[in-house]
């Protein structure tokens, strides 16, 4: 049977990895889970309880496309209450995951052969949803002495459609504070070009509060998820905001593509919400991974790192090590039963000399990792 042209994407390299060491647990190996974005927590409590009490009150069936108004609403008053933004709530959409989010943001703002620029490194959906739909992904090879983040003079003269930033960014953990984030919504305001504010990982920042594009412009597309902060990735639940003029085009496209973000996973997000004190207790132990890596990585050998703004990563250049970071890490995972992820996932170009390490796991299993890291090394 034939297939298109869009879809030959790449392969997700951190799912082959996830594989392999599911692989090497079913044949009865303990492995530690350095590779995989995924919070060690469930959701919290009140969600699975308030997703319980619907339930018993009756089918949970379609929402309207735009999602429920009570967590349209919720989400617009965390915008005030995080960042002093005074958000309509009719600008917020409710999306499958931020995955879903994309989808729709791409297909609202671009058409087949429009070009889109990402920063490299970056999350390797973006290039591989923009070439499913047809557009061209642009990679932007980012500079350390920007700390892996796109600036102006990256896609100056480049005639893009639309700039993609991520901040906390994954796989860096770095931020645009707001200045630099104002150079980038200022760049493309002034040549036309659509911008698009990934900010998933908000909330989880360590030293300083994530600034949101929201509080520099209303001309944005944001895209959010309750699959980080909020400890709900197999939900499927996420958020975008949109400029108001651009609310029907998603809804129309939201109709079609989805019909609605799962009823059951919004019932479960709005509660969440509230879960403060729980969501904090998390934050400590990523407080407390971050502290771990940033003095057991250079321990083991992993010397050239940079602290990450937020997020659960930290992306490590391991070029004084080897070449190949696809075989260095499937040597961890055969030899210290640690999964981690290549670079080349984020970064085709420059990404077989870096390796991305997760810390979203308990401090226990953050702990194991890096003894058995430092083992490894030693006895490389």
């Amino acid at each position: 049977m034939r297939n298109s042209s869009r879809s030959r994407v790449d392969p997700f390299i951190v799912m082959d990895v996830m594989q392999a060491a599911a692989d090497a647990e079913a044949a009865g190996r303990h492995i530690i889970h350095m590779e995989v974005g995924q919070p060690g927590t469930g959701a919290p409590r009140a969600a699975t309880e308030a997703l319980a009490r619907a339930m018993d009150e009756g089918p949970l069936g379609y929402t309207v496309a735009l999602g429920l108004p009570a967590l349209r609403a919720r989400v617009a008053r965390l915008y005030g209450d995080w960042y002093n933004v005074d958000l309509d709530p009719a600008r917020v959409v409710i999306t499958p995951g931020s995955s879903g989010g994309f989808i729709l943001a791409f297909t609202a703002l671009f058409d087949s052969g429009d070009r889109v620029g990402i920063g490299a490194p970056g999350y390797p959906s973006y290039r591989q949803i923009l070439g499913a739909l047809g557009m061209v992904p642009v990679d932007l090879q980012t500079a350390p002495e920007n700390r892996l983040q796109p600036v102006p003079d990256d896609f100056a003269g480049l005639d893009l459609a639309g700039l993609m930033v991520a901040s906390p960014a994954n796989p860096s953990g770095t931020m645009l504070d707001r200045p630099a984030m104002k150079a980038l919504i200022d760049a493309c305001a002034a040549s036309g070009t659509s911008f698009i504010s990934d900010e998933i990982y908000h909330g989880i920042e360590y030293e300083k509060k994530a600034v949101t594009a929201l509080e520099i412009t209303d001309e944005a597309y944001v895209i959010n998820s309750f699959s980080k902060y909020f400890s709900m990735t197999g939900w499927r639940v996420g958020w975008m905001v949109v400029p108001e003029e651009q609310v029907r085009v998603v809804e129309r496209i939201a109709q079609n593509m989805f019909i609605c973000a799962p009823h059951a996973s919004q019932v479960a997000a709005l509660a969440a919400m509230d879960c403060d004190d729980e969501l904090q207790a998390n934050m400590d132990v990523y407080r407390a991974n971050r502290a771990l890596m940033l003095d057991g990585l250079p321990k083991a050998g992993f010397t050239r790192i940079a602290p990450p703004d937020g997020a659960f990563y930290v992306y490590a250049d391991v070029s004084d090590i080897t070449d190949d970071s696809r075989a260095l890490a499937a040597e961890i995972l055969e030899k210290a039963g640690v999964a981690v992820t290549p670079g080349l996932d984020f970064d085709p170009v420059r990404g077989h000399r870096t390796l991305r390490f997760s810390y979203a796991r308990s401090t226990a299993d953050i702990e194991e990792g890096l003894a058995r890291l430092k083992r490894f090394m030693d006895a490389r």
